[in-house]
């Protein structure tokens, strides 16, 4: 698809307002010593502070979350009345502060540092010795228990930074390549990938608590037996949608429905799946980018998908290297690495069957704790060794049996593989799947009644098949995996916001 030639307004000349016209902390320390003797407003939290010279004059590290680094403040006891210094140095106070900015004297190792002269505000912690969060290093897993105030810690900040330019380069790549945001819906009636791991919506239990006496629940979607309509049973003809319904494992069969009207569509929004496994790879909520494009076929979908996965790389070296250089020197040493090695290497792409037999090939030298042959799913350790030790690049793996994979997918010719494909890359193996959808009419028809769905779910899906079919493909994109490859983090709890997995969903 081509991209728009019209011009985009510009918003260079827009100032963003600040409270208290506050000076972002990024900002003045890429200006380093050229701010010096400007006097500016700051705010932030502390995340270290010390008190020296007999108790007059106190060091605070501010952090204002705009960049990884911190701002040093100089506090002298005669300048604040309140509150006193010693609690104004402790970890996570809040302050908003005025000053003049100054080269720190001798051989400090601070570009610039603010001669503060007026404490406009703070927030003191009640019991410093009890702030969750130390000054030293600490554990992510550990942190899950605070997640109100994990962001001050500088990893989840940094992901949390990354995590919005990453949004946003989404958007900004399939706006050039000419596609429409769609926004598909959270709550639906249908199970696009066919596994039946789905949270079900209802209002039957309210019900139930809400009446007087012992409601008890038909959970059917017929009514109830005679025998059983004693007045006192409700079924999901009296839920509130009047039928089953659940939150969406994916957004791609409604995003289809619009990219077969307006040729190139994409979702970016958050799916759920109910599956009660507890691995580092695994959450119940977490956030899909998933296109569709009409008039392409497997080979196009690869093309837009290896295109996608570069752009991101890049825009993370162009735009968080600072946050980069932290991760590459606190988890990852080879993360700096791995996105210019994504960025500007072509992917590599191979057959699942050429696949499988360069993996058995390996038998001798790898041992592999799931065994390698024809017609599983490749396991993470597979597509890992495929890319980060067999290719030494990303790889595209295509043509997968059609036995593992969804109905949607497009048969071929073989009746044997559908033209699907997964984009693996090191560090954590498939990062994309996708596949050319099923156009024909009676294979898809079929295809659902093989893999045992309710035919009535699936009607609209079909009538984009009986009214105008168009051979389209699309993929989808993990947010969350996507950051497990840019950072080194080893468990997608830590690179979403708040983590939902079986047993927790905090705030």
């Amino acid at each position: 698809m081509a991209a728009s030639t019209m011009a985009a307004p510009t918003t260079d000349h827009l100032e963003p307002p600040m409270a208290a016209s506050r000076t972002p902390i990024r900002a003045i320390l890429a200006a380093t010593d050229a701010l010096a003797g400007e006097r500016v407003v700051v705010g932030g939290w502390v995340r270290a502070g010390r008190v020296q010279c007999g108790g007059t004059m106190a060091f605070l590290a501010v952090n204002d979350g705009s960049c990884h680094a911190s701002l040093q403040l100089v506090v002298e006891a005669a300048r604040v009345t309140h509150p006193p210094l010693d609690r104004l140095a402790a970890t996570g106070t809040s302050v908003l502060v005025s000053g003049v900015l100054r080269v720190p004297p001798g051989k400090s190792k601070e570009r610039i540092e603010l001669g503060v002269d007026a404490v406009i505000d703070a927030g003191e912690v009640d019991d410093p010795a009890a702030y969750p969060l130390p000054k030293g290093r600490i554990k992510l897993d550990h942190l899950r228990d605070f997640l109100h105030l994990r962001p001050r810690n500088d990893t989840i900040a940094a992901v949390a930074r990354m995590r919005s330019e990453l949004t946003f380069a989404t958007h900004s790549f399939f706006r050039e390549m000419g596609f429409l945001c769609v926004h598909t819906p959270i709550i639906t009636t249908d199970d696009c990938e066919g596994a039946g791991e789905m949270f079900q919506v209802t209002t039957l239990f309210s019900q139930a608590q809400k009446a007087d006496g012992d409601l008890r629940l038909k959970l059917s979607a017929g009514a109830p037996r005679q025998d059983e309509d004693d007045g006192r049973t409700v079924g999901f003809e009296s839920d509130f949608f009047k039928r089953q319904a659940f939150l969406t494992v994916s957004g791609q069969l409604q995003a289809e429905a619009y990219a077969c009207a307006l040729s190139g569509a994409y979702t970016f929004g958050p799916t759920f799946r109910a599956e009660n496994s507890h691995t580092s790879r695994h959450l119940a909520e977490f956030w899909m980018i998933e296109p569709e494009i009409a008039f392409a076929n497997l080979q196009d979908i690869m093309n837009y998908a290896e295109s996608y996965v570069q752009y991101l790389c890049k825009w993370l070296l162009e735009h968080c290297m600072e946050d980069m250089e932290f991760m590459a020197k606190t988890h990852d040493k080879s993360a700096i690495e791995r996105l210019e090695l994504v960025s500007s290497t072509p992917f590599e792409r191979v057959s699942y069957t050429k696949a499988v037999e360069m993996l058995t090939g390996s038998a001798g030298s790898k041992k592999f704790q799931t065994k390698v042959e024809w017609g599983i799913d490749l396991a993470s350790e597979h597509e890992r060794y495929l890319t980060e030790v067999i290719f030494k690049k990303p790889v595209i793996v295509y043509n997968y049996p059609r036995g593992i994979k969804a109905f949607y997918m497009r048969l071929n010719d073989d009746q044997k593989t559908v033209a699907a494909m997964d984009v693996l890359v090191p560090k954590v193996g498939e990062l994309i799947g996708g596949s050319q959808r099923e156009e024909r009419f009676d294979i898809l028809k079929q295809r659902i009644l093989d893999a045992g769905l309710p035919m009535e779910s699936y009607e609209f899906y079909l009538d984009l098949r009986r009214y105008g079919s168009v051979k389209h493909s699309g993929f989808g994109l993990g947010l969350e995996r996507m950051l497990l490859f840019a950072t080194g983090l080893d468990n997608i709890r830590d690179v979403i916001p708040f983590p939902r997995y079986p047993g927790k969903a905090d705030l």
